[in-house]
């Protein structure tokens, strides 16, 4: 039986994914690559990429245990002719983390892991709990969401 904890994480990181998903419908090829003209900064294709990387990694393979791949330098590479196979891909991994969710129970959350460092990101891995895990997600995901959403805009008036 789904917890409610466990059931408003699924609820949260879903409608995440479907607003980064309503962010990049219906922009061309061009506004999904182009760049700000800002030192460091990304398109909406790599931004969208990253954090659909970063859920994959953090929810799936750490919080949830699974074994996951992930290359992250390739996030920041990435481009697309159409935002189609990043909807897909949202889709995909929304449904995925419905089901793996939905298999913690609340001591699960509790259990303290170390990740592997291809899962972690920037930085030395450490060890958290599972919950952290996954609160990592949300808190990560609503961050890149506003600069997508700011990267969408100026795409869109460039």
């Amino acid at each position: 039986m789904i917890t409610s904890e466990i059931a408003a994480y699924t609820s949260q990181l879903k409608s995440l994914l479907d607003r980064l998903c309503e962010t990049v419908q219906g922009l061309d090829e061009a506004q999904l690559n182009r760049r700000p003209p800002i030192d460091g900064a990304n398109s909406a294709y790599v931004v969208m990429t990253h954090t659909l990387g970063n859920a994959r990694a953090w929810v799936l393979g750490i919080a949830c245990g699974r074994l996951i791949e992930r290359d992250r330098p390739a996030e920041f590479r990435a481009s697309g002719r159409d935002g189609s196979a990043l909807l897909a891909e949202a889709q995909r991994l929304s449904d995925e983390i419905a089901a793996a969710m939905a298999a913690l129970s609340p001591s699960d959350l509790e259990q303290r892991v170390v990740p592997a460092a291809s899962l972690w990101g920037e930085g030395e891995p450490h060890e958290i709990s599972r919950r952290e895990a996954v609160l990592h997600v949300i808190e990560h995901a609503s961050i890149h969401l506003g600069h997508l959403q700011m990267t969408r805009d100026w795409a869109l008036q460039a």
